[in-house]
């Protein structure tokens, strides 16, 4: 590749805007990073280091910026949400939503800090990755993460010691498993952890799970911009009962999260799965058709991304196990209802199918 005589033209029209954040050494050091992760194949300190003729340095001095600099994370991204907020195509928009997911930054090798082997649901295994979580802002016309934070690895022994200083149970019989099965041993002790915050609200110090961050990092935005009432919409393994109760009763805040068709209902026949539930509608809907009547799935089309699509939607207001009073909304994709569906809940009970859908 050739090298780098001057900075793309990306990097002199924005750099301005992150000029406050830096010293005058590492704001020239960062405008030489970024410039290097822009064009450069290899995106190695050492690989971006010899791309750049633009005042030849030492590596080290690109190393320095990334170990020892002492510029804010914090800071840094607010310039960064300023500069959206500064541009009418990047503004946040009334209609825009905010949504939860954590992302698997996967690695070849195991000598980074706060490395763990996790599932990766693509590959369906364990790979050895850093786990993002991420507060997505999102409309028709941008994406871009708001806050994020990097998931740390429970400290085990950390976590048991905390817990036996609280007095909260560890069974003996399962002491065993430290040595003969970790991830046992570790799945027990989380979820006694996890049970037994309600009891012991100290030992959630002990831990910093997703759920959690992603509590913490609302809190931030909510104490920063009291004013936004975006919803936030987020996916099964998010949805909670405690994570909705969170958004409800303490933010205040409206939410659409994802169900799975293992979750149950109280009907009036009693307590049901939405698979069941879903198979039921779906016959009574096939039925309606043969006969004239009217369709227990009623076709909604709605804006995304440019485009529309269309769902053929229940939407009814139903008390969702350990969830509470929710707007359920199962979604299907063709017209005959042979895919598979989809379950959303919401704790906006007056909203509409389509609205729910969009967000």
């Amino acid at each position: 590749m050739l090298p780098l005589v001057e900075f793309p033209e990306i990097v002199q029209l924005y750099a301005p805007f992150f000029q406050e954040v830096f010293s005058p050494e590492a704001f020239f050091e960062i405008e030489r990073y970024v410039s290097g992760l822009i064009v450069s194949e290899n995106k190695t300190v050492d690989g971006i280091n010899r791309l750049l003729v633009v005042e030849s340095r030492n590596q080290s001095s690109l190393n320095r910026l990334l170990t020892a600099s002492p510029f804010s994370l914090t800071n840094l991204n607010q310039a960064r949400l300023d500069l959206l907020a500064s541009l009418p195509g990047t503004q946040m928009k009334p209609k825009g939503v905010f949504s939860i997911d954590d992302t698997l930054l996967m690695h070849f090798g195991q000598d980074f800090e706060q490395i763990a082997q996790l599932w990766d649901h693509v590959s369906g295994s364990y790979v050895w990755a850093h786990d993002l979580v991420t507060v997505h802002y999102s409309d028709d016309d941008t994406d871009y993460p708001v806050l994020f934070q990097l998931w740390e690895p429970v400290d085990l022994e950390k976590l048991e010691q905390g817990m036996r200083a609280a007095q909260i149970l560890i069974k003996a019989s399962k002491e065993i498993l430290k040595d003969t099965d970790p991830q046992k041993w570790r799945g027990y002790l989380l979820g006694v952890w996890q049970r037994r915050q309600k009891g012991h609200p100290e030992i959630r110090e002990l831990y910093d799970s997703k759920l959690i961050m992603v509590q913490k990092l609302l809190e931030q935005r909510q104490k920063t911009h009291p004013d936004e009432k975006y919803p936030v919409t987020f996916d099964n393994w998010f949805t909670q009962p405690a994570f909705c109760r969170f958004l409800d009763q303490t933010l205040k805040l409206p939410y659409v999260g994802t169900l799975a068709e293992t979750d149950k209902l109280h009907l009036k026949s009693g307590v049901d799965t939405l698979r069941n539930f879903a198979a039921r509608l779906q016959q009574e809907h096939l039925a309606a058709l043969e006969n004239h009547g009217k369709p227990v799935f009623q076709k909604i089309t709605i804006p995304f991304k440019g485009t529309h699509e269309t769902y053929y939607s229940y939407c009814r207001t139903h008390r969702v196990h350990n969830f509470g009073k929710q707007r359920l909304v199962i979604n299907y994709r063709q017209a005959d209802l042979s895919d598979k569906p989809t379950f959303f809940i919401s704790n906006r009970l007056f909203w509409h199918a389509s609205g729910i859908t969009r967000i």
